[in-house]
């Protein structure tokens, strides 16, 4: 997996390529895992509760391995920290998937967020910006927070 997500960040350098099924699909992984880590580095306190969360919104979302999402962890964490937006990020979902799994997306972003039992604000400013990007609706937006915060009990 890690060389197939090698291999889609090098096409990303070489944009004249065609990604195959399998790096598109590893690219909308590595999308969704560096959103979650953003969040997770939102408050500036990365915690074993949040990264916990973290992994099991990925476990939830996508079909891997443990072994998996901790090599996607590692390198979502490696590339967020070299990211200038999220731009970049947000348009291949925009591209690939459904409306409700871009709510999804909000959703597991929530669960990070509320995962230490308190809301930062730049949690909450970065979900929704990322929201926005995603072209949630408000409406979408509030119903994936309340989800969110009643899984977490809060």
């Amino acid at each position: 997996m890690f060389n197939a997500l090698k291999g889609f960040i090098d096409s990303i350098a070489a944009p004249n390529r065609v990604a195959t099924p399998a790096q598109t699909e590893h690219a909308l992984q590595l999308a969704t895992a560096v959103l979650l880590v953003e969040v997770m580095r939102a408050d500036n306190s990365v915690g074993e509760l949040e990264e916990a969360a973290t992994m099991a919104a990925l476990r939830q979302k996508f079909d891997l391995t443990q072994d998996e999402i901790e090599q996607l962890m590692a390198l979502a964490t490696q590339t967020a920290k070299g990211a200038n937006d999220y731009f970049s990020f947000t348009s291949r979902m925009n591209e690939q998937f459904t409306q409700a799994q871009k709510i999804r997306v909000i959703e597991l972003m929530w669960q990070v967020a509320y995962a230490d039992a308190h809301l930062d604000h730049n949690e909450n400013h970065l979900i929704s910006k990322i929201a926005g990007l995603l072209h949630v609706t408000h409406g979408e937006y509030i119903a994936a927070k309340l989800h969110a915060k009643a899984e977490a009990n809060i």
